[in-house]
């Protein structure tokens, strides 16, 4: 199944193993075992120091999957339900490493929190191999599997166990499950599951997160406008922080860039992690995981967390981004990722099939209607306004799809359900005033963005939509506070731009700096 491209570089990773790794594949007679035979000795033949065993015995296990661990290790604590191939190679490349004795990339403090937690933790992750979100949460607990031998980790493919997926109900990838219980859904990380499983983290990380000095540049938010402005802060040798709820933001969960110049193609995921990484190079203190409540200004500003840690600085940078927007009607909260979605390339697979609609016809909206019609039986394209917005190109495309209908003047009304998942969409058309229903599994809502700025209150003038006003310079109404990207009334959302307004907005604060503390 791995071309030779793909095999030479794996053989070029796995060089680096230093115990020997036993890979036990649990297989049956079907197609998708022959599959997975497959695909493990091809992995297999990279090393000399992997040994691949099959076994047809057991009833309580899996078929297909198999177990990854150290041969003298008396039980896998990683195990994949799937043939991870797509976005999860990168999953069972690091889970061979790892296991195999390559040191797991955590800070010392967070490896020693996750070896030190008591009791038995058995997760299993529900997941896509075209989901982008799901990598981060797979390898996430891997290591953490690998860390403590208490803890075992089951990464499912939705799309091989569709039977599991319908008995479980699960509609949205990652979910993930803990002993038997949903624990979570989305992406998330090794620090944000610690302070789940450990209740004491919290109050410990806030005590020490509020001992910190002031900084002269407190950057509040980690995408692509935080992370410019962290490093244009840094690069003038001034004290540098970021706080942010998850370093990339809203780009983690962007599939493909196209758009960035000097780069070609990427992928969101992958375009956050050299974001991080590059703002890693400089002395920047990184509070990743962290919820911002309040802003008071000063002569220090303070910025108080969710967790009650108060961080303090001469200057903040305000890059809080924005996220999807939700229709607000009845319904889209009751079933939310119970057929509720807002990201078609991670929970498209679970929908194989089945009807589904979209609501929003600009680029986002008719370019999930594309990727949808592949997967699902039917796609019902939902549109407000009396025509599509999306590009020409987009719209001519979607046309051009056998099973897409395009209702234009529809507002959406209600999403209806049977209790435990979505069985439908209601709407009204505008034109006649006409109601209607239609029936489906999957509503997909791309209707926009709403700025992350409501935790501000009134300290900061905000424009009637929401968005953080500021000047040509990047600066606030409130002195010593900037802001930067989509979270501010900057028109054009877009990646490129919120890179050069983060940019621009340490320079400024930079500036604001010297001029506030020149002698008068």
């Amino acid at each position: 199944m791995l071309d030779a491209n793909l095999k030479a570089q794996l053989k070029t990773y796995l060089e680096r193993i230093t115990q020997p790794i036993r890979i036990v594949a649990h297989l049956d007679d079907g197609d998708h075992s022959r599959e997975m035979r497959t695909f493990l000795q091809d992995v297999a033949s990279q090393s000399s120091r992997i040994e691949l065993i099959e076994s047809f015995e057991g009833d309580d296990v899996r078929r297909p999957s198999f177990s990854v661990a150290r041969q003298d290790a008396e039980q896998a604590g990683v195990v994949f339900a799937a043939i991870p191939m797509g976005h999860e190679f990168t999953s069972l490349v690091l889970a061979l490493l790892q296991v195999g004795g390559y040191p797991v990339k955590l800070d010392q403090d967070v490896i020693d929190q996750v070896a030190a937690l008591e009791g038995e933790f058995h997760f299993e992750t529900y997941m896509s191999l075209t989901c982008q979100n799901c990598p981060d949460v797979v390898q996430a607990i891997n290591a953490m599997a690998v860390i403590n031998p208490r803890i075992t980790h089951v990464a499912i493919d939705g799309g091989l166990f569709q039977d599991e997926v319908e008995r479980r109900q699960i509609m949205a990838v990652p979910t993930v499950y803990l002993n038997g219980e949903v624990f979570g859904q989305g992406r998330t990380g090794v620090e944000e599951i610690l302070a789940r499983l450990d209740t004491g983290a919290g109050a410990r990380k806030a005590e020490q997160l509020s001992a910190k000095e002031a900084f002269d540049v407190l950057v509040v938010g980690g995408g692509p406008a935080g992370a410019a402005a962290a490093v244009y802060a840094a690069r003038k040798g001034i004290r540098t922080g970021v706080v942010a709820e998850r370093f990339g933001g809203q780009v983690l969960d962007t599939m493909s860039i196209e758009n960035f110049i000097s780069v070609p193609h990427t992928e969101g995921p992958k375009f956050a992690a050299a974001l991080e990484q590059h703002v890693k190079d400089y002395d920047v203190d990184i509070m990743n995981v962290q919820r911002v409540q309040s802003l008071r200004a000063g002569d220090l500003i303070e910025v108080e967390l969710a967790s009650g840690a108060v961080l303090k600085s001469r200057s903040v940078i305000l890059a809080t981004g924005a996220r999807w927007r939700e229709i607000n009607v009845p319904g889209e909260q009751q079933y939310r990722n119970k057929g509720v979605a807002y990201c078609p390339h991670c929970d498209g697979p679970l929908f194989k099939g089945k009807r589904v609609a979209v609501v929003g016809g600009g680029n986002s909206g008719v370019e999930a209607a594309i990727d949808l019609a592949g997967v699902v039986a039917h796609v019902t394209l939902i549109e407000f306004g009396d025509a599509l917005r999306a590009d020409a190109v987009l719209q001519s495309k979607l046309r051009s799809l056998p099973n897409v209908e395009i209702l234009t003047q529809a507002q959406t009304t209600e999403i209806t359900g049977d209790g435990q998942k979505v069985n439908g969409l209601s709407y009204k058309n505008r034109a006649t005033g006409e109601a209607h229903h239609v029936e489906l599994e999957g509503v997909f809502v791309q209707i926009g963005l709403v700025p992350n700025a409501e935790w501000l209150g009134e300290t900061v003038k905000r424009t009637q939509h929401g968005e953080i006003e500021i000047d040509a310079r990047c600066a606030t109404n409130v002195p010593g506070v900037f802001a930067a990207g989509d979270v501010t009334n900057v028109p054009y959302k877009q990646i490129v731009i919120a890179a050069g307004e983060g940019a621009k907005a340490a320079l400024s604060a930079f500036d604001y700096l010297i001029r506030s503390s020149a002698p008068k």
